[in-house]
């Protein structure tokens, strides 16, 4: 069943759907009035709605019943990552949405191969949300992860600070036979808490970035004994909590 985001809180019994939503109703689904959607409203709710009138600027839609629980990771878990060439973040973003990540922050890292243009830079942005709208749709999510401009390493530590835990993915550590600090990371999380997780561009992050980090409180862990893509690092990591949180319990 198609699945919308609502700007409104869950105290309505009615929902008005324009914009973009309201195009996706009408013109791709092609629906009709008496069918029905599902309606997530900004503070996380979701209802089962039925389609009561559709006019020229916007669909109508009453509340059938209001639906329990939530599909949300039971920590929110932040995804840094070096800014990568090509479309690779937005596979990132897609992918990271249908696995749960809360937020996605790109960096401007030192080996960062791709340079950010300033003058397209909100229209970059603004396609990296929808495509996060999108995912989160998709995949029954009940919030749209936040997708930020790409900030400077010093300003991601400063992001990073009010986080429970904070990890910095680092190949080096495969490299030597590190497996052993992500499990003991996600023994000691809670639910409730946060996750903040360091991702480096395509040729990994520079020596000097790492000492930076670590010095900032961060812990360099490696992700199992194969050394990941910059796009793959961070859906290993997604996976690995969702395994861990809500496979295990």
């Amino acid at each position: 069943m198609q699945r919308y985001f609502i700007n409104s809180g869950s105290d309505h019994d009615r929902f008005f759907i324009n914009g973009e939503d309201y195009h996706h109703i009408t013109r791709v689904m092609r629906m009709k009035a008496g069918e029905n959607i599902v309606c997530v409203t900004k503070d996380e709710k979701s209802a089962l709605c039925v389609i009561a009138e559709i006019t020229d600027e916007q669909v109508v839609a009453n509340v059938v019943k209001w639906e329990e629980g939530s599909t949300e990771l039971p920590i929110r878990v932040t995804i840094a990552s070096g800014l990568p060439k090509g479309d690779k973040l937005e596979w990132i973003i897609q992918k990271g949405t249908e696995l749960g990540a809360t937020d996605f922050v790109p960096f401007l890292a030192a080996r960062s191969i791709v340079k950010w243009d300033e003058k397209k830079a909100e229209k970059k942005v603004d396609r990296w949300q929808k495509i996060a709208k999108e995912a989160a749709e998709q995949s029954y999510r009940y919030k749209i992860p936040a997708v930020y401009s790409p900030v400077t390493l010093s300003n991601l530590i400063k992001m990073s600070n009010d986080y429970d835990i904070k990890l910095v993915a680092y190949e080096e550590e495969a490299k030597q036979g590190e497996s052993a600090k992500l499990a003991k990371v996600l023994k000691e999380l809670k639910p409730g808490q946060s996750l903040f997780v360091i991702f480096g561009p395509e040729g990994g992050l520079a020596s000097n970035e790492i000492s930076l980090l670590t010095e900032n409180g961060f812990l360099a862990c490696g992700l199992g004994p194969r050394i990941l893509r910059t796009e793959t690092a961070p859906l290993y990591l997604l996976s690995a909590v969702s395994y861990h949180f809500e496979l295990l319990r």
